[in-house]
Order: C-alpha cells, then structure tokens, then sequence
C-alpha cells in the first residue's frame, strides 16, 4: 500500500487524476490519499506530489506517530531522514518536533542520519486527524513553471495553464504507445503535456496559424528522439469532420470555445461541441472536454458515457467543466 501526497485544492480531481498512475485509490484526509498499487507514472502526475511505501495510520498526534513508527518493521539498510508535514495547516502539529522525535527512534534502532543526502526518507504526514507514514518512493517531476503560455514561442491569449493540462491528458490516459488527438489544439499546451508523457499527440484547429503555432511549440519542448521521428502531427482542420479512421486514436481531449457563439464554420457553439463530441466517439473509445459549462447532456446524447465531472474555479467568474467521457461498448482501461 502507499499514501500520495495531492496537489491543489480539489482531492477528488487530484485523486482522479491519480489513478491513471495507482490501483485503489482513496481519499482519507484532506490532502493524502492511499493506493494499493503505484506505477512510475506517478512521475508525470499534475496532482500528486509523492507516492510513498505504507508504515501505517494513525490519529494525528506526534505521539501516536512515534509509537507506530517504533512498532513497525523495518526492511532497509543505509542513512535516513524524517520529513513531517502539516497538510494545508489543519492538524495544528510541530513538525519540527515530530522530526526529531521520530528521527531519535531511527537512530535508536541503529540508523544514521542524513539530512542532506540520505538514503530512504520517511515521510510523517499530519492532516486533521490523521497520520501516515511511509517511505518515499517516488516524486512527481515539477517543472511546469518552464512551460507557461507567455513564455512558448507561439503565444496568444487563453492558452492553458500546463498544470491542468497535465492533470487532463493524465484523465485521458496518455502514456507512451497510446495516440492523443486534441482536435481545438490552440497553442498546443494540451498536446505538449501528451507528448513529454510518451504519448503521441496529434492537434488540428480551425485556424492555419493556430496549427503552426502548435507545431513550433511541440517542436521546441518535445525531445529530440520525438523531433526525430516525426512521433507528432498538427493539421488545419474542423472538429466535426477528422481526417482520421474510426477507432485510430486512443484518446482525445479537448478545450472547448467559451461564451455562446463560435466562428467555426459558422456553426453554433452547441453544434460545434456536440460534432465534435461526436467525432471523437467515432475515432475513439476516451475522451475529455473542457468548458466554461457542462457539456455533459451533449456527450451523452451521441453515444459518450460520462464516467465523472468537474468544477474547477479558475476565476470568479469562470468556472471549467471538466467531464471524463467513456465509451461502454468499448473495453480501455487507463491503467495497467
């Protein structure tokens, strides 16, 4: 078993999220979550921070910790150091002193301590009232703030944050061997965050300049293997008519147009959205749209199976919608 560290304000996003990378996922404080089985993928998580190797739970009192900690078999050789946090202040836990106390019972069961370098970091996770310990195993990578729409060579207003990009290519399921399809692609963002998870990501947009713009922010943050190979594709091209065979992607996802109206061949936003939503079912089996509103009713009228929504506040006065649409008749599973 393992705890998992979540990112942000929303635990059921985040814990979502998560299991396109772990089994059994479980929200048991604000903030921590446990799973019974994590992959490596864990790394390209938007919203976990860390996944670590379970001690056990207990109430959230420095006491209680050191008692579990003391209890509990340990099956490791080399320096160690304790790391204590008060998720979101609301335990109301000295971490300092929950570090040294616990630290003391490592060193009295023969460990040496190394803050710097060591080499298994126990992490002492305090929320409201609960406690988890466990080992570090694995940490997300965090390197979004290099990846900010103003600092993209192609930039224009209303791109996406990456770090919900991240989280909805993640939803999606994209990992290396799998093909994701953005079909309102804009600056590209969504199909960076694919890419730098292994996926193979394909974009088209109505507008000419948007698909090259696409392509020259894929060129400069993909690596040079990707660039190599050509593992990437952007097109001009309508939502509601794809170039593509049925069932030839394994997922798509896609920000739609805000406000009510839309300039793309000069159909209503709701046509637009609901060709699209239809489109994407013919091309593949998992998809995930974003809006300033529920697109929902929409997805399920031409076939799309809504596996779970999403508030996401931006603003006060913009919320996203984030729906995780999937196909019933069609066997896919995000995580093996």
């Amino acid at each position: 078993m393992y705890a998992l560290e979540l990112g942000g304000e929303d635990d059921r996003f985040a814990a979502e999220e998560a299991a396109s990378a772990a089994t059994g996922v479980e929200v048991v404080a604000p903030g921590l979550a446990t799973a019974n089985v994590v992959s490596d993928r864990v790394r390209n998580l938007a919203y976990t921070h860390r996944a670590s190797e379970f001690v056990g739970e207990t109430d959230a009192s420095v006491e209680s910790a050191r008692v579990l900690l003391e209890v509990a078999g340990i099956d490791r050789e080399g320096s160690v150091a304790v790391r204590a946090r008060d998720v979101r202040d609301t335990a109301g836990i000295d971490t300092q002193r929950a570090e040294r106390e616990l630290g003391q019972v490592l060193v009295d069961r023969g460990f040496a301590v190394d803050l710097d370098d060591p080499d298994h970091e126990l992490r002492v996770l305090f929320s409201e009232d609960t406690c988890l310990l466990g080992w570090l195993e694995i940490e997300s990578v965090r390197d979004y703030g290099t990846r900010k729409p103003t600092d993209r060579p192609f930039f224009q207003p209303g791109g996406m944050d990456p770090l919900l990009a991240r989280a909805l290519v993640n939803l999606a399921g994209a990992r290396p061997g799998t093909t994701l399809l953005d079909p309102m692609c804009g600056t590209g963002g969504v199909l960076i965050e694919a890419g730098l998870v292994g996926a193979t990501p394909l974009g088209s947009d109505a507008q000419r300049k948007m698909a090259r713009g696409a392509a020259e922010n894929l060129a400069h943050y993909l690596d040079a293997e990707q660039r190599a190979t050509g593992d990437w594709a952007t097109l001009q091209g309508d939502a509601t008519h794809l170039p593509f065979p049925d069932d030839s992607i394994d997922a798509v996802v896609f920000d739609a147009p805000y406000g009510r109206q839309s300039k793309i061949a000069n159909l209503d936003l709701d046509d637009l959205v609901s060709g699209a939503l239809a489109e994407a079912r013919r091309v593949a089996d998992r998809a995930v749209v974003v809006g300033d509103r529920s697109w929902a009713s929409e997805a399920r009228e031409v076939g799309w199976t809504v596996e779970v929504e999403f508030e996401r506040r931006v603003h006060r006065s913009l919320v996203r919608h984030v729906t995780v649409l999937d196909d019933a008749d069609a066997d896919s599973a995000i995580f093996d």
